[in-house]
């Protein structure tokens, strides 16, 4: 392989110049026609390094002749490190060998490989090893600090172009606006965005529950879920109820701007008050193809199609609750759970299969562990005050985010002994750890009702 570049730590400006190098390499020096044959029968044998093309002009100044480069392991003339394959084509084909000079500048190498260059020893581990883009760059900027603990974003510096955070970008099929230095948003998480709203049914309802400005709640919305969806950050409520509006979704997403888990009892109320029930399946209408037969005088014409079929709502005393709470707050969402301890204490009658009847519960978070599934579920169990039923407990890997640290999704049917406990353990917001990033700082700990109201 072609060496790191040489170490340039200390420069103040960037010289790309000091970059440039050259390697030796052994050549093959064969007729032009004989290209393709000579690179079949060599292999591997052949350089093969990204940047730089294995196959040149000849030295010799012949344009009927080219020169193919070896493996930079192989460098005498004895052709010591070539497999026979390759030594026996060169002799039967009395290939003469030369020595090949091959140049390599700034452009040869990676990010990461002139990061290590350039960087003080000390903080090469911590040199950035990617970046998102789009088409529509306007502005490049850089976290000067880690993620803020109550509201979930980043300090930043402008690095080039436009002194301005509002982002607009599309993710599943939807539009979203947000000032990118007030609210949290990572592009890398769109599959784990659209892996849990397909597991979702049009026919659902979805309780959202740490929902930023909408990654979640707005592709459900408008796949038809009835939505209830949460977020403490002021800036994140006031860009959801704008995306919302950017994607013409209209009564199927309620917005909140509450306390974790103020929101979560709020949203089961205003459910059952709302009196929503799931909805029975829309049919359809298939319409005829394009360009067939027009009706003449000796044939009827075609009834006009029928308009759809509104949904059959059933009896208002059926007891209706969420198919499905999203809790992505990784830091901390476990800790939230404790707010599902006999949230439904004294619906037993009216859940009678609660295996069925009670609500998924998605909960993403961290995991330094070698058993993460072990690991995940114990600190679930311990924060609810019981045993999960592990038929229904699902871990999911969703990306690593340090060496040592992994962001998972607990995915678990919640349990009847803790959804109809008698014990109920719930923190009141003045006790909430006040650096808990859904919980209420003190700078923000106002009550439900001085809060927005719900949209």
């Amino acid at each position: 392989m072609i060496p790191p570049p040489a170490i340039q730590r200390g420069l103040l400006t960037l010289d790309r110049s000091l970059f440039k190098t050259s390697v030796s390499a052994m050549a093959l020096r064969i007729p032009a026609s004989m290209t393709m044959e000579c690179k079949k029968a060599i292999g591997t044998d052949m350089l093969l390094e990204p940047k730089i093309r294995n196959v040149i002009d000849s030295d010799d100044g012949e344009k009927s002749k080219r020169l193919v480069l070896l493996n930079l392991a192989i460098q005498s003339e004895e052709l010591e490190g070539a497999s026979e394959n390759t030594k026996e084509f060169i002799k039967e084909k009395g290939i003469d060998l030369t020595k090949a000079q091959i140049s390599v500048g700034y452009d040869h190498w990676t990010a990461d490989e002139i990061l290590r260059a350039l960087l003080p020893e000390e903080i090469i581990d911590e040199a950035p090893s990617s970046f998102t883009t789009n088409p529509n760059l306007k502005t490049v900027v850089n976290k000067t600090d880690s993620i803020d603990t109550t509201f979930r974003f980043f300090k930043m510096e402008v690095l080039a172009g436009e002194d301005n955070m509002i982002a607009e970008v599309r993710e599943s099929g939807c539009r979203f606006k947000f000032d990118f230095s007030q609210v949290y948003w990572n592009s890398r998480l769109h599959t784990e965005h659209d892996r849990l709203v397909k597991m979702f049914k049009p026919t659902d309802a979805v309780c959202d529950v740490m929902a930023g400005v909408g990654p979640f709640a707005m592709p459900a919305s408008k796949k038809g879920c009835m939505v209830y969806a949460n977020d403490l950050n002021p800036t994140s409520y006031k860009y959801m109820l704008e995306n919302k509006g950017l994607n013409k979704i209209k009564d199927n997403l309620h917005i909140y701007n509450l306390d974790g888990r103020d929101f979560i009892r709020k949203a089961v109320e205003d459910l059952e008050k709302s009196g929503y029930q799931t909805p029975t399946a829309v049919p359809t209408v298939s319409k005829g193809k394009k360009g067939g037969p027009k009706p003449t005088a000796a044939v009827a014409a075609p009834e006009p199609t029928p308009a759809p079929v509104a949904p059959v709502i059933p009896p208002a005393h059926n007891f209706k609750t969420f198919d499905h709470f999203v809790m992505n707050l990784p830091a901390t969402a476990i800790e939230f759970l404790d707010a599902f301890r006999g949230l439904f204490k004294g619906r037993e009658e009216q859940i009678p299969e609660p295996k069925t009847q009670l609500p998924m519960i998605h909960c993403h978070c961290f995991s330094k562990s070698e058993k993460p599934e072990d690991d995940v579920r114990e600190r679930v169990e311990a924060v609810m005050g019981g045993k999960l039923e592990l038929d229904s407990v699902k871990l999911h890997w969703v990306r690593k985010v340090a060496p040592n640290k992994d962001m998972y999704c607990i995915s678990f049917r919640l349990p009847a002994e803790i959804a109809f406990a008698s014990d109920v353990k719930r923190k009141l917001e003045s006790e909430t750890d006040t650096s808990s990033t859904a919980g209420a700082p003190e700078q923000t700990a106002q009550s439900a009702e001085k809060r927005h109201k719900p949209e």
